[in-house]
């Protein structure tokens, strides 16, 4: 069974940041999902600041519910910090959760 993109941002947004009670996608923090033909995924993610206390584990968080919710055969989660996480990233939704609009 092919794991489709809808699939993996579901997943994706069942995984919240810590200090931030909304889901990753929403915070602007995943910045590209790709699968394979063997149902491989790969993320590329990002943190909201370099120093999070959670930095080291967070991606096999990521990558536990990604398995266990896509259905995927293994998954890779890639920290990256080009482009810079900024408040602008979040989706209009995430913004009126915390009363920014």
């Amino acid at each position: 069974m092919a794991v489709s993109l809808d699939k993996v941002y579901e997943a994706l947004k069942t995984c919240y940041d810590p200090e931030i009670p909304i889901n990753i996608v929403d915070l602007g923090l995943i910045y590209d999902v790709q699968v394979d033909e063997n149902d491989k995924v790969y993320v590329k993610m990002t943190l909201t600041a370099p120093g999070c206390p959670i930095a080291a584990e967070f991606p096999e968080m990521v990558r536990q519910r990604l398995i266990e919710l896509a259905g995927a055969h293994d998954a890779e989660v890639e920290i990256v910090w080009f482009p810079p996480w900024n408040p602008d990233m979040m989706s209009e939704e995430a913004k009126r959760m915390l009363g920014w609009i």
